[in-house]
């Protein structure tokens, strides 16, 4: 089945993309970005920023996979909690790590507002709420660990919680102030148009192949064109090919699936996350939702593991927004739409560099609006030469291929359906 991004909120309500000029011919740069989703673009932006030519060549358009179409939440910290870290990696490292992992809003949010980038960007906060009592201790752990470090963190029960989304299912949840939320495709677009007028030149159209290396650089060849380059960035997350042996089979693209509801009546609206904040939910299967700055509920969860764009596939995610807010059963959903999120067999992001000149980004894990948007600046840095990759804010590692990767949909769908089944169970006592 063809993927597409066709029945995606943030297409339709952002009008046409813009016109980006497919690769007619030979290309020399010093750096060439494969990829053009949120890593792509923020390192092409600084690069240009820092005067190196930097091209990038993209499959499809700007922000057709995960970076345009993800359920827009801004937010911060990866998946462990920062004092894991000290036990994976050392102090030290640990301590760089979490500095960057929790501060990509900030970042982002800091970059937003230098490029003048209208994405309808809000900064009200992120919600990770304890799904059941058994989830509490959990988060509870995480928000302990949080504020040891003297984060923004608040912890919420009762009265307190239920204020902020509008139902009492959830026993507990803390607050991050820094998090917040983003039209996403607005903000690619937007990093994408600030690239090329920083001196980026993006094609569209032009998916690369046959990457090697050759002459003391990297060759490569795209939309039929040879492209050489000093240095090479491939970013292309959960939408890998064969373009470097192995990295295909590195992750997972798990299908996040999501709904759009028409925009809220107002009455609704005041009673649905009232305080706009964005949450996420504790556990395997998780799901996240926000309103919109249009008023709309954005949810989304695990769906079919195939491209979609029928919303009667995504009933899981819809069933459980009604019992979350039974009046939403009165709302029509006007769009629904998956696409790939790239899951690394130990939850973190990677970093690789397996040749000279060639480093390789991906598995945000389901963090990656602000993940992605701030690690380019640091990755630009590397290509650069002005700091080396061991001083990058998060660890580069060799590429592991999973065994078995080829059955993953299976596996996949095996996993939710025992998270579903353990989350029925608990629900019944």
């Amino acid at each position: 089945m063809v993927e597409t991004a066709g029945n995606a909120l943030y297409l339709n309500q952002n009008g046409p993309e813009p016109s980006w000029p497919v690769l007619a011919g030979p290309k020399t740069v010093e750096v060439a970005i494969v990829g053009s989703g949120l890593t792509g673009l923020s390192t092409a932006l600084h690069l240009a920023e820092a005067g190196v030519s930097v091209a990038v060549f993209e499959a499809h358009v700007p922000g057709w996979g995960a970076s345009g179409r993800n359920g827009g939440q801004l937010n911060p910290g990866l998946k462990f909690d920062p004092s894991w870290f000290n036990e994976r990696f050392g102090e030290d490292q640990a301590r760089s790590i979490v500095a960057f992992g929790w501060s990509t809003v900030d970042v982002t949010a800091t970059l937003v507002d230098r490029l003048g980038i209208d994405c309808d960007l809000r900064r009200n906060g992120t919600l990770r709420a304890a799904a059941s009592e058994r989830d509490i201790a959990g988060v509870r752990r995480t928000y302990d660990d949080m504020r040891a470090l003297g984060m923004p963190v608040d912890w919420l029960e009762g009265e307190a919680l239920a204020a902020l989304t509008g139902h009492q299912h959830y026993p507990a949840a803390l607050l991050d102030r820094r998090g917040g939320d983003v039209d996403p495709l607005k903000l690619v677009r937007g990093l994408a148009g600030s690239a090329a007028r920083a001196g980026a030149e993006i094609f569209a159209r032009s998916r690369a192949s046959d990457l090697a290396e050759q002459g003391g650089g990297w060759r490569f060849t795209a939309n039929g064109h040879e492209v050489r380059a000093a240095k090479v960035l491939i970013a292309c997350n959960g939408y890998a090919d064969r373009l470097w042996p192995g990295l295909a089979e590195a992750s997972v693209p798990v299908f996040s699936s999501v709904l759009a509801s028409e925009p809220l009546p107002s009455d609704l609206a005041a009673r649905v996350m009232p305080g706009r904040q964005v949450l996420y939910e504790s556990g395997l299967v998780t799901v996240y939702c926000r309103v919109d700055a249009a008023g709309r509920m954005v949810i989304g969860g695990r769906g079919p593991m195939r491209p979609s764009s029928d919303a009667a596939s995504m009933g899981a995610v819809r069933r459980h927004a009604e019992h979350l807010w039974p009046a939403l059963a009165s709302v029509e959903w006007d769009y629904a739409w998956n696409g790939r999120v790239s899951i690394t067999p130990d939850h973190l992001p990677k970093l690789h560099a397996p040749r000279a000149g060639l480093l390789i980004a991906y598995g945000y894990n389901g963090r990656g609006v602000a993940l992605s948007t701030a690690l380019g600046a640091h990755l630009a840095e590397s290509l650069t030469g002005s700091v080396t990759t061991e001083t990058l804010p998060l660890p580069v590692s060799d590429m592991k291929r999973m065994a078995f990767h080829r059955f993953w949909p299976i596996g996949v769908q095996g996993a939710i359906a025992a998270s579903r089944f353990r989350q029925m169970i608990a629900d019944l006592f």
